[in-house]
């Protein structure tokens, strides 16, 4: 919708987990280079946990796209599911075909993993939203990763969640897999520096050439307002940006933020909130409709 208004090439505050849009800045940057380094290490779970909207999917995808050809990488994005679930999802990763009988599932996964540790293919399974895995899952998991040669484990586990999953860890029943972990990180909102660098770096991405748009007291209170959380950054930057788009004007000050903060849940000023913002944005498609409408009467 304001793309071509402000010179982008692309909406640079999406929420989907876009990789060419991640962040290499300091605890982001800190993040990756852990991983990478633990997953070279081979063994044990890597554990990373984050408040929700603080890019713990991009992370794993950023991972997932950064490791080498020899890697071979399974993905669960939502293991809230049965032991049994776990293994079919595993064994559908490796492009196994699937088989009713655990036992011989089981024999099927090893296999196909001492082919890949044969070929020189290290596998990584990488576990998001690990939080809402159920504890009897969690220990099939722990199994899976006995799966081993003399020399080295033939599966190394990733899990990715939110705080919640130091608290299942926490519970006795799950204390082997807690001691296995042996590297984890813990990703915290961005500081109010890192912020502003967070968008101008989206903006940049997204083909902005003019330096920063967003003024300063903006930025203040999209800071303010966001907790420094990625996720409602981006929910209040490209807000903000309709706002200053529907209004004519190049850049997005303390009013249009204060406008997109109004209708934002989550927010620490969310008491602002009130009905203009169905007004607004039936205003701005129907400034964009005239103008296409117009465009069209140009072209016949």
């Amino acid at each position: 919708m304001y793309q071509k208004y402000f010179g982008l090439k692309e909406v640079p505050f999406s929420l989907s987990p876009d990789t060419s849009y991640f962040f290499a800045y300091g605890h982001y940057a800190n993040a990756l280079n852990t991983l990478l380094v633990a997953v070279r290490s081979g063994e044990g779970f890597i554990k990373v946990t984050g408040e929700v909207g603080t890019g713990k999917t991009l992370l794993c995808r950023k991972l997932m796209n950064t490791l080498s050809d020899k890697v071979k990488i399974l993905y669960i994005p939502n293991p809230q599911m049965s032991s049994f679930g776990l293994q079919v999802a595993v064994a559908e990763e490796l492009g196994l075909k699937i088989t009713r009988y655990s036992h011989r599932m089981n024999k099927m996964i090893t296999d196909r993993l001492l082919e890949l540790a044969k070929d020189g293919t290290r596998v990584i399974l990488c576990i998001d939203e690990a939080q809402a895995m159920p504890e009897e899952t969690m220990e099939s998991l722990r199994l899976l990763t006995n799966l081993e040669t003399e020399k080295f484990k033939l599966i190394q586990v990733v899990m990715f969640g939110q705080p919640e999953l130091d608290e299942l860890l926490n519970r006795r029943s799950v204390r082997q897999l807690k001691q296995r972990i042996t590297f984890s990180y813990r990703l915290e909102p961005l500081e109010r520096s890192g912020m502003d660098a967070y968008i101008l770096h989206r903006m940049v991405v997204a083909g902005f050439h003019g330096g920063m748009i967003f003024e300063p007291k903006a930025l203040e209170k999209i800071f303010e307002a966001s907790r420094g959380i990625p996720r409602l950054i981006n929910v209040l930057c490209h807000k903000a940006l309709m706002v200053s788009y529907g209004q004519g004007t190049r850049s997005v000050g303390l009013a249009n933020v204060l406008m997109a903060v109004s209708d934002t849940e989550d927010t620490q000023l969310n008491s602002l909130r009130g009905h203009w913002w169905r007004r607004f944005v039936a205003s701005v498609a129907t400034l964009a409709l005239v103008s296409l409408s117009s465009f069209m009467l140009m072209v016949h």
